[in-house]
This record gives structure tokens, sequence and C-alpha cells, in this order.
């Protein structure tokens, strides 16, 4: 099994983008073989959270009798996109926001169920979603331990109970948070939150986790899977507006690869993966340095899906 270290979530939410060469793509979507003797070829985007995902959903399948094949680590959506089409991958793990904002840049539902719909309307005719997991790996508004006590913050709070606050308080992220209407823009339209400052520093990495930790800034752009949350007792702050939209794993299929067995098997996954489970899972892997491939079993004997 291959794992990767730690990579920053910053590189599967750019979306859009992914200058990854060209050219390796290209060659990667050429030089993928075809599925064979009827079995399923689960893959995994180039972080580590899509690869413990991978596992899952094979090691489902391989319970079901379902033959699996690994292809771990393959790169970004671009590339894992155009796999699903030619069918040299049956089954990757995706978010739904994330993918429908490569399909359609400009969408903005309101629901997940709306964001399910606009990328059935989106994708291409080969490949189909199954059913959405209420686990999300987003952006969020989280504060440390000591201003959660300060505060009286904790995991029932809203961004909204930061109102009375927000002047006395430092909040970290990327530089282009302060600009963003999913960042500084939003949380006063939408929240009426004005801060202290704003400081600069990465999309939810190790520059913004330090100073969250060491209180050079008390609230933090830090995504909802992120280890360091348990670790130093982070306080993630609730987002009853959603203005960090929906970002909940759903499984990406191409059409006529998976028996109904197959299907009915990520579908019970999905029914069973909230967010509190995929950090706790996240973290062993992360944290604990954990084989995702062991960590991914032993949840499935839990969740009764072995």
């Amino acid at each position: 099994m291959t794992t990767t270290t730690h990579i920053s979530r910053s590189i599967r939410r750019n979306r859009g983008a992914a200058a990854v060469a060209l050219v390796a793509a290209t060659a990667l979507l050429a030089g993928c073989s075809q599925k064979s003797d009827g079995g399923v070829v689960v893959g995994s985007n180039n972080f580590t959270e899509s690869i413990l995902l991978a596992d899952i959903y094979g090691e489902a399948l391989k319970a079901q009798g379902i033959k699996v094949t690994y292809k771990p680590n393959i790169g970004s959506r671009e590339t894992t996109y155009g796999l699903l089409k030619n069918g040299s991958v049956s089954v990757l793990p995706e978010y739904n926001g994330a993918l429908l904002a490569y399909l359609d840049p400009k969408a903005a539902p309101t629901s997940v169920e709306a964001t399910t719909a606009a990328i059935k309307a989106r994708l291409d005719a080969k490949l189909s979603v199954l059913e959405p997991s209420p686990a999300q790996d987003k952006d969020s508004v989280t504060v440390n331990a000591d201003t959660a006590q300060k505060y009286h913050l904790t995991a029932t709070s809203s961004i909204a109970d930061l109102k009375g606050v927000a002047k006395d308080l430092v909040i970290g992220a990327s530089p282009e948070f302060q600009t963003r209407q999913q960042g500084l823009k939003g949380l006063k339209s939408v929240y009426g939150l004005d801060f202290k400052s704003f400081k600069a520093l990465d999309a939810g990495g190790p520059l913004t986790e330090a100073a969250l930790t060491k209180n050079a800034v008390q609230v933090a752009d830090i995504f909802t899977t992120d280890p360091t949350i348990a670790k130093e007792r982070f306080v993630v702050l609730r987002d009853p507006k959603n203005l960090f939209g929906f970002e909940n794993v759903q499984p990406l299929v191409h059409k006529g690869d998976l028996p109904k067995k197959g299907v009915d098997a990520l579908n019970a996954v999905s029914a069973k993966l909230d967010t509190a489970t995929l950090l706790r899972l996240d973290t062993q892997v992360q944290s604990q340095h954990k084989d995702p491939l062991d960590v991914a079993k032993a949840w499935l004997t839990s969740a009764g899906l072995d």
C-alpha cells in the first residue's frame, strides 16, 4: 500500500487550476491500463485523506466479494476525472463542493441535495455520484483552546457567537482569505464580524496551525478534518449560514463498473461516515502514522461494514 506524507489540503482546493504539468497528466491518461477480469479500480487523489477514503471504499467492496485493484495517489482532479471518463478508474472519493466548482465555477448551491443535483446535471454522461456522506473536509472558523475557554465557546457554538468579541481577536489564514467572500468579506456580510486584525499565513497549513497554537492569532481558517484540531483542543465553530459551502465526501463512479451490491456497500459507508469520524481516522494516519489500509479495515469492522 502506497502512502504519502501530509499534503496541504490547498492542493485539493486549487479547484479550477492545477497547472499540474499537462505533459505528466497526458502521460498518465495515456499510460494507465484499462480494467480487466471485471475488477473494480479504486483510485485516489494525491493527498493522504483521499488515499484513506479510497482504502475504505475498496475494502468495503472487497467485503462484498468484489475484486478490487487500487490506484493510489494519482494526482489532481484534472487527471483523475479524465481517468474516470476513460474507464481506467472505477471509483474515486470526491468532495461534492470542490467537484461542482470544477464542473461549474459559478455554481452556488444552497444545500447538499442541490449540490448533488447540480453535479449530476454537469457530469460526463459516463459518470455518476453515489450518496454523499455527512463527513465534510472544508474551511472553518476555528478558535484555540484559550480563546474557547475565555469566551465559553464549544463545539455547539457558531460563528455568529463571535460577533461581540471579534473586535478583540486576530484572525489568521491564507492571504487570499482577506479578500474572498468565503473569507473576511463573507464573515462581515453574512455574520457581521469585524476582527481586530488579519494575519496572512498559509492555507490551513503548518504556519496557521502554529500561529493558532501559540496564540499569535486567536481565530484561524483550519480544515475541519485537520488532526491538529484534536491534538491542540481547538474548537471549530458551526457555520449555520453555510458561508463555506458544502464539501461532503461523495463517491464518484464510472457507470456500470459497480454491481448493485457495490453501490449499496459504498452508500452504506457514506451513511456512517461523519466529520468527527473522518477526523479521528485522519489523526490515526497523519499523527499516529498508522497505515491507512489498516485504519480503513479497523473502522469498517467497528461500523459493521466488513
